[in-house]
């Protein structure tokens, strides 16, 4: 932990002491820092979202065989985009150019190794053209990663679209890339129905809920206790 902390900032060093009330959330949060190359607002931001939980809630899902293989899920189960300022009944374009205009905290929350390279990026097949809603590069699974937007609830017909955008993907793919993953955000879902809808599914992909308001972290640490049988830790 000591040779840990000489890496990150002064001013992260005392948010995470004083923040994470436990040894484990320290060291999670202090690796993320370095990471990641947090500044101090970043951080703030990271903690206040309920990410340590948010990711350890995550790690305890059970994933697809494919996700699997790769040695390294890219994905959360839950992900926090309060930086929107969007409509009350807003459309899926509302939420993609939403995320474009805020790629930056977006990316603060998906993560810094995904890199951005499209939106409706267009695939052909058979002559026909498609749009996928956000693309990015995954430099550490060497993998392209494509997102389909939903602003309702999960529907077991996401899954088959995004296999065909994956399966268009790969095929038009440069050499010596690994096989593309998918992440379909949706503003709920219902776990049985995901878990079912993607039993027999094959391809690289993963459902996760979006949240357009910062967590209650108590809710979040409730959740990752039932799960784990972790003690409640009050901060």
């Amino acid at each position: 932990m000591s040779t840990l902390l000489t890496q990150i900032s002064w001013s992260n060093h005392l948010a995470i002491m004083s923040k994470a009330k436990t040894a484990e959330k320290r060291h999670f949060y202090i690796t993320l820092c370095i990471k990641e190359s947090y500044s101090a607002r970043e951080l703030d931001r990271q903690i206040n979202s309920g990410y340590y939980e948010r990711y350890m809630l995550s790690k305890e899902k059970l994933l697809p065989e494919p996700i699997k293989g790769l040695k390294e899920n890219p994905f959360l189960d839950s992900y926090v985009i309060e930086f929107l300022d969007l409509p009350k009944n807003f459309k899926e374009s509302y939420l993609r150019k939403g995320l474009i205009q805020n790629m930056k905290e977006f990316i603060l929350e998906v993560g810094k190794d995904f890199t951005f390279i499209d939106e409706e990026y267009r695939v052909q097949v058979g002559g026909e053209d498609f749009r996928i809603d956000l693309l990015f590069f995954h430099r550490g699974l060497k993998c392209l990663a494509a997102f389909e937007l939903k602003i309702g609830k999960f529907k077991p017909e996401y899954i088959s679209k995004m296999d065909f955008y994956l399966e268009a993907l790969d095929c038009q793919k440069k050499e010596n890339k690994n096989p593309s993953v998918g992440m379909i955000p949706c503003a709920s879902k219902d776990d049985e129905v995901v878990e079912h809808a993607m039993s027999r599914n094959l391809s690289p992909m993963m459902v996760a809920e979006y949240k357009l308001q910062l967590p209650d972290k108590a809710v979040l640490q409730k959740k990752l206790q039932e799960l784990i049988n972790m003690p409640l830790i009050k901060e």
